[in-house]
């Protein structure tokens, strides 16, 4: 199968803990990514595929899945607000614990870098995105010369479309960028 992946946006937050396990339980991944190299330096997590043939050169960079770690108290209950009354006088801590979050925030080129078995390691994001109870996932990607689009959305699949417009200023949000050849600032 071949596949390209065209727009590509996420805000995706899992704790790093359900990453590794996903990893790590065999999960079934594309015919062309033999396995998952994970790796992790200081507060960056990179999930690198490794080809399932040897037709790739060994000088030809995979790609991979780029996550930034963050550090979150997650509490048991919910914690009171700030500036809110208290009714008692005791005040009782509320159980809590530092967990470790995978953050796949950005566009193509920063959570899904370079571009061979670009396709597959897509799909592996998706398969995360389906586990992450935070965050949205959307692509446009090409499959066999048919595009699709994809939207997931606090790990739940939702519908989604794509507009083709003559002129993309026709589209929606097209009217709010600048227009280099009108500026006064710029031409003389």
């Amino acid at each position: 199968m071949s596949g390209r992946v065209y727009r590509l946006h996420s805000t995706l937050e899992l704790p790093l803990e359900d990453v590794e396990e996903y990893l790590n339980g065999d999960p079934d991944l594309p015919p062309e990514v033999d396995d998952v190299e994970v790796t992790r330096r200081n507060n960056t997590l990179i999930l690198k595929a490794v080809a399932a043939e040897d037709d790739l050169s060994k000088y030809t960079p995979t790609a991979q899945l780029k996550a930034s770690i963050t550090e979150n108290r997650v509490y048991e209950e919910e914690p009171p607000r700030a500036g809110a009354p208290r009714w008692d006088e005791e005040e009782e801590e509320i159980p809590s614990e530092l967990v470790e979050f995978a953050c796949f925030k950005g566009d193509r080129e920063t959570v899904l870098q370079n571009t061979a078995l670009q396709y597959p390691m897509f799909l592996v994001l998706r398969e995360i995105a389906l586990r992450a109870e935070k965050g949205t996932l959307t692509a446009i990607t090409e499959v066999d010369g048919e595009l699709a689009a994809h939207r997931i959305v606090e790990g739940e699949e939702r519908p989604a479309s794509i507009e083709v417009v003559e002129n993309p200023a026709q589209g929606e949000g097209g009217s709010n960028g600048v227009n280099w050849r009108d500026n006064k600032f710029i031409s003389d």
